[in-house]
């Protein structure tokens, strides 16, 4: 069996690489770092280093490379005889790799079992977007390649810090990566019928949505806000930042928020979601994952983006009358982050050039009539005053 994983950073190696090489996969990263992608081709095996309580190291071999930007033709011919592709890009990068496997699946041999795709992104309905790019990239020819591919949405969970990996030396090496030793991965189950692939670490449910926002409403809006919260308080990582008992406190009032709103969408029980956030909280605090805040704060505008970890759920939150006050608070934080992420620079630009009313709506996406408008709007003036 074989499956091509896009986006061959810590993530795709030391998350979804391992455990396709545990499913018993032979694996081809695609990427378009020369440097990563020439370390792979040069390496038999790399290591996967769990750190923290119940870690260990697995060695991982049986995986090529590929560089997408210089060898497409022969990326097309792995995806074609692939079994499986799986995707760790980053959602906004989707529409680059969609080409790729469009062309794949046009030169695969029509009596070939569907190739199953999965999107392993930190994005509600990641793989529904990489359909839609490859609806785009294919055109008219879509309807006879969508048929030869079948489509499954995931929710995927594990930290996998900066720093080593990428090509770059780190303490465990160009291409080791260290990890947590926890890690989740569900997976709809219903759009493989009775062949879903075969990914022992994976669990596959029918109703994937309550599981993706759970997680993306804990696990991702609970990071941010270590992060942005951390920032203001002048902490340099995500560790020290939960060290800061007003920190904390702000971490944890905005975390209840958005378990409110999990109990009344999907009906999850308090005490469920009471150990989850103490679960999620303790691995931020793992000591062996150094990982900063200014690392986890990276792209703030789209965490603030309609639909993200932060203004998604405060959004629905305020629908259904449920209190955003902890969640308000990360916003706050988070619109005076500054950094020199790319995203962190234009924040300040855009807070400084735009109106607020404007800035709400480009940023948020939030309209006027919005219950939660007004709330972001009195933050985002304050931060101008900053």
């Amino acid at each position: 069996m074989k499956a091509v994983h896009f986006g061959a950073g810590n993530i795709g190696r030391g998350f979804v690489g391992q455990l396709l090489h545990q499913g018993g996969y032979e694996i081809v990263f695609s990427d378009v770092a020369g440097p990563l992608v020439e370390a792979l081709q040069a390496a038999e095996s790399y290591t996967v280093h769990e750190v923290g309580d119940g870690g260990g190291a697995h060695v991982i071999t049986g995986f090529r490379a590929v560089n997408s930007a210089e060898e497409p033709e022969r990326l097309a011919e792995e995806v074609a005889t692939a079994e499986v592709v799986t995707t760790a890009v980053g959602p906004t990068v989707l529409r680059f790799i969609a080409p790729h496997i469009v062309e794949g699946l046009r030169r695969r041999a029509p009596e070939a079992a569907p190739l199953q795709v999965m999107a392993c992104e930190n994005a509600i309905g990641g793989t529904d977007q990489l359909r839609g790019h490859m609806a785009e990239a294919a055109g008219g020819r879509w309807s006879e390649l969508e048929a030869r591919a079948v489509f499954a949405n995931t929710a995927v969970d594990r930290i996998v810090p900066g720093g080593g990996g990428a090509g770059g030396k780190g303490a465990v090496g160009d291409i080791d990566v260290e990890v947590e030793p926890f890690y989740e991965w569900a997976v709809e189950r219903g759009p493989f019928g009775g062949s879903p692939p075969h990914i022992p670490g994976a669990h596959f449910v029918d109703d994937l949505g309550p599981y993706i926002e759970r997680k993306l409403f804990t696990v991702n809006t609970g990071h941010a806000a270590t992060a942005y919260l951390g920032a203001r308080a002048g902490a340099e990582t995500i560790a020290e930042a939960l060290a800061d008992p007003q920190v904390a406190a702000g971490v944890a009032a905005a975390l209840e928020e958005t378990s409110a709103l999990l109990v009344a969408k999907h009906g999850f029980a308090d005490e469920d979601l009471a150990d989850y956030r103490a679960t999620i909280l303790d691995r931020f605090r793992n000591p062996e994952l150094p990982d900063t805040v200014l690392r986890v704060g990276r792209q703030p505008l789209r965490k603030l983006s309609r639909h993200e970890r932060l203004i998604g759920p405060s959004g629905e939150a305020a629908e259904r009358g449920l209190a955003t006050e902890g969640l308000m608070d990360v916003v706050a934080a988070t619109l005076v982050f500054r950094s020199e992420d790319e995203q962190a620079v234009e924040l300040g630009r855009l807070l400084r050039d735009l109106p607020p009313q404007a800035f709400v709506a480009e940023v948020t996406g939030l309209r006027p009539e919005h219950p939660l408008h007004g709330q972001v709007l009195r933050r985002v003036e304050a931060a101008r005053t900053e």
